[in-house]
């Protein structure tokens, strides 16, 4: 009998010694302040996803203009960003890569409550408000146009900060430009109906994922798959669960009203893929052509080095 003690103590030896490793800290960025959106990375770390993959998280809502220059200088491993965002990095130099789908559809929107929008073009000599001209809205918006082959002159645009909703019920703006899994919400609670032109349904843009430098994947490739694979199973949980994924964003998101839960069902069609996580090079292409094409870019970095699916794993 004592050879198999020995053979228990021993592996419970083993065991203790593995659980007592110290867990190696990461601060992701997430660029935006607490929300719903990040209900994923809220999942794997409550239920110990990344724990069990040896990663102690903390979330940087810092809201920082560079945050894709810290990335690339390493002075940050990993962060939370738009296509768009690493296509222009990469068109500066800065040695950024896309390592996991998190948005698989691009969320922005054109919506009306008055003009009934069928095709882009429904859109022409009517009034358009936009929060601004920067982000993801205006990157959406241009997009569309580019796919639909109209020119910019041909539609007023107005900046209207953040209050598409007002705007478009008070009847100041004819037509926004807005998140699909947000104001649309807001709208229908208020018992209207919009229509609603999105921009993924003319153009396939690259979204929002986790990206990470050239340096990290190199020097420590294992760490980028844990971080990943814990990742995607928080997302893969939040698709199949979102009321319990909403709360456990309470405990994240300061004063997160019932209406997000509504946000996060809207939200849940724009993060499905097969695999999930999975980045699709047709979409890289598209989205780097689209934006040389109207000038956000200059020149034609080389796509296959601003993504990569080596870390996407069935789970």
């Amino acid at each position: 009998m004592r050879k198999p003690i020995l053979l228990l103590i021993t592996l419970f030896l083993l065991s203790a010694c593995r659980s007592a490793a110290p867990s190696e800290e990461i601060t992701l960025a997430m660029g935006y302040i607490p929300n719903v959106q990040f209900a994923p990375f809220y999942v794997a770390l409550e239920k110990g996803y990344f724990a069990r993959e040896g990663l102690q998280i903390e979330f940087d809502y810092g809201m920082e203009t560079d945050l894709l220059s810290l990335v690339g200088q390493g002075e940050l491993r990993f962060a939370v960003a738009s296509g768009d965002q690493v296509i222009l990095a990469r068109s500066q130099g800065l040695p950024v890569v896309y390592v996991m789908t998190y948005y698989k559809k691009f969320p922005i929107a054109i919506i009306s409550l008055e003009v009934p929008l069928e095709v882009p073009r429904d859109l022409i000599g009517h009034r358009v408000g936009i929060p601004g001209l920067y982000g993801a809205s205006y990157i959406g918006w241009k997009a569309l146009l580019y796919a639909a082959g109209i020119r910019e002159g041909e539609i007023p645009l107005h900046s209207i900060g953040y209050t598409q909703v007002a705007s478009l019920t008070e009847g100041k703006v004819e037509a926004a430009v807005v998140y699909a899994n947000n104001e649309p919400v807001q709208l229908r609670q208020e018992g209207y109906e919009p229509h609603i032109l999105y921009v993924a349904d003319y153009i396939d843009l690259v979204s929002n994922g986790l990206i990470t430098n050239e340096e990290t994947i190199a020097q420590h490739p294992d760490l980028v798959k844990r971080l990943v694979r814990a990742s995607l199973r928080g997302l893969q949980d939040t698709i199949e669960d979102p009321e319990a994924a909403f709360e456990i964003s309470k405990k994240y998101v300061p004063q997160m009203g019932e209406a997000q839960l509504s946000v996060l069902r809207e939200t849940i069609p724009f993060w499905r893929s097969e695999p999930l996580g999975y980045s699709d090079p047709d979409a890289w292409e598209a989205s780097q052509r689209f934006m040389l094409d109207v000038g956000l870019i200059d020149k034609e970095p080389d796509v296959g080095e601003m993504f990569t699916n080596r870390f996407i794993t069935q789970l």
